[in-house]
């Protein structure tokens, strides 16, 4: 079974550094927007650019981050981004408690935030590829899709009653020790980490920049992998602003049924999570993509059906329910084949480009569904986006994957 597996004291260190700071952004979900509207008085407009120019702008900056991360140790650049992360977030109780907290500042931590992240994601998935055996990396990845899930379930609800208890700024100082704990958790992290070798390229070269994009697009598999998982990932997003203004506006949820019906069903992704390894086991990776990558998008048009009062509840709960099972199942499975069919010169970049696409398709899909509701209404924009992912499914690959990339400079550090 996943739980029981044993990875080691290092990946012990790194497993708890990511479940630090997982529960801290859980209690901060939505801080900022929150900030904007009760302390700065924000209007939608303003509310809107701080949830997609900021991730906008981080994600631009990122691409030159990313050759950057590829040639250097990789524990010292995580460190770096959580401490980078502290003190952005930091800044807003500081300035709060002085006064001179303003939008501005909010946009810029952000960007920061979102840079930060993505270059903290390239370089903990590069090093956890050398850091556990190839054959424990679908076993790590679940571990870690089971935390994020729990994350998601167990922080928001807190992070709310905190904000009632104790003031709106209070979820951003959990968060901001949340990166110093993760920080410190990498710190721990003991043994030698040999310093990457950039394999005769120039890191601020345009070759270096799109070396990720390069791989994916030239891979036979991960390319309709990564155009699948974009689409898919963009859409489902786009729904929350469309079923926020849904079930709170026109159906007349109260706030604790609205995060109810979507705190619960994330308690699934501890079940997709711990099942991964035994039905890639069972069934084959290929059928893992194409079946459960398949689940993830049949069920998004569900969510045209609501209806207010307990029906409507039960039915938004079973539909994020049934979508997080099977995401939480092929997230893993989908993490690993990408490390383990990128070589190792080029993991920080190609998980770089990974998460640049993911992002902007999130947010372009986002702004778009939003401007379809503004004409037509909530309803008829999910509905749109419930029958877009169906045809998603068509880009999944078709052929069988190549098998894993094993390079001989490669060698397993695991204790």
């Amino acid at each position: 079974m996943v739980g029981r597996r044993a990875l080691g004291r290092r990946f012990g260190w790194l497993w708890a550094a990511y479940a630090a700071s997982a529960y801290g952004s859980g209690l901060g979900f939505g801080a900022l927007p929150l900030i904007a509207v009760l302390v700065l008085h924000a209007g939608p407009a303003e509310v809107s650019a701080l949830s997609a120019v900021g991730p906008a702008v981080g994600a631009l900056i990122a691409v030159p981050l990313a050759p950057w991360v590829e040639f250097r140790r990789k524990r010292p650049v995580m460190i770096g981004m959580d401490l980078v992360r502290f003190a952005a977030m930091a800044s807003i109780p500081v300035a709060y408690a002085f006064g001179l907290l303003g939008f501005g500042q909010l946009l810029v931590v952000s960007a920061v935030i979102a840079a930060a992240k993505i270059a903290f994601g390239a370089a903990s998935g590069a090093y956890l590829k050398a850091l556990v055996r190839p054959d424990d990396l679908l076993v790590a990845n679940a571990r870690f899709e089971s935390t994020n899930w729990s994350s998601i379930a167990v922080g928001p609800p807190l992070g709310g009653a905190a904000i009632g208890l104790f003031g709106p700024v209070t979820t951003v100082v959990a968060d901001a020790l949340s990166y110093l704990l993760s920080a410190l958790g990498i710190t721990a992290i003991r043994g030698r980490e040999e310093a990457p070798r950039p394999a005769g390229e120039s890191p601020v070269r345009a070759g270096a920049l799109l070396g990720g994009w390069r791989h994916i697009m030239g891979h036979p598999v991960l390319r309709p992998l990564y155009l699948n998982q974009i689409l898919v990932a963009g859409l489902i997003m786009a729904t929350e602003p469309l079923l926020a203004v849904l079930l709170l506006r026109q159906l007349g949820f109260p706030p604790w049924q609205y995060g109810l019906a979507f705190a619960a069903p994330c308690l699934g992704g501890l079940i997709g999570s711990r099942l991964a390894r035994r039905v890639v086991a069972r069934f084959g990776r290929d059928r893992v993509f194409r079946s459960v990558g398949t689940l993830r998008a049949i069920w998004l048009i569900g969510l045209v059906f609501v209806r207010p009062g307990v029906v409507g509840l039960v039915t938004v709960m079973a539909v994020e329910l049934a979508i997080i099972v099977n995401m939480s199942l092929y997230t893993p499975v989908l993490a690993t084949y990408r490390l383990e069919q990128t070589p190792k010169h080029l993991i920080a970049r190609t998980l770089t480009a990974w998460s640049i696409g993911q992002q902007a398709s999130i947010a372009v899909l986002t702004a778009l569904a939003g401007l379809l509701a503004d004409v037509t209404g909530p309803r008829t924009a999910l509905t749109v986006a419930g029958l877009l992912i169906l045809a998603t499914p068509l880009l999944l690959p078709r052929r069988r994957d190549p098998a894993p990339r094993h390079e001989p400079d490669v060698a397993p550090t695991h204790p």
